[in-house]
């Protein structure tokens, strides 16, 4: 029943071997991968994005209004859309500013006050003028600002530079 003692072993020996062959696959196709996604570095975060925001023929002259709008975010291999705000003043037809959300003191939330003609701001009570100065309160530097661009109709924003004018590594 058993066949002659050369054919055992070679038998054996051809299904060792092919199941030391069918782990190494297994091994390959679970390590490479792996190790693909380890050592391969992440795509960089494009800077200079820019984001369409709303209608600019809609905004009321001088007076801030809060806008929403979403931004596609690359955080190592992964990209999150988040929902940011900004405070757009039309100072003219040509001429727009983009304020970011956040109080320059500790990034708090401000609101506008048309009752004082400013920006206030709830947490430590700094308050800013209609055009970004600081007025009162403990906030170091005026509020950051987007680039703007007028695309048409469209308003777009830009990366976040602070009032003097850097750019600022957070795009938020």
């Amino acid at each position: 029943m058993a066949g002659p003692p050369g054919m055992i072993g070679t038998r054996r020996n051809f299904f060792v071997g092919v199941m030391y062959g069918l782990w190494g696959l297994m091994t390959a196709a679970l390590s490479i991968p792996s190790l693909l996604y380890l050592m391969a570095r992440p795509r960089m975060r494009r800077q200079g994005e820019w984001v369409t925001i709303g209608d600019v023929s809609r905004l009321p002259t001088n007076v801030p209004v809060e806008m929403a709008f979403r931004r596609n975010r690359v955080d190592g291999w992964k990209v999150v859309s988040e929902t940011n705000t900004a405070w757009v003043l039309k100072v003219s037809d040509s001429n727009l500013v983009a304020y970011a959300p956040q109080c320059t003191h500790l990034g708090c939330a401000y609101h506008w006050d048309p009752r004082r003609s400013g920006f206030i701001c709830p947490c430590h009570n700094s308050i800013f003028s209609i055009d970004g100065k600081v007025l009162e309160g403990p906030a170091p530097r005026g509020l950051d600002r987007y680039q703007v661009r007028i695309d048409g109709r469209n308003l777009l924003l830009g990366p976040l530079q602070s009032l003097d004018g850097t750019n600022q590594t957070k795009v938020s």
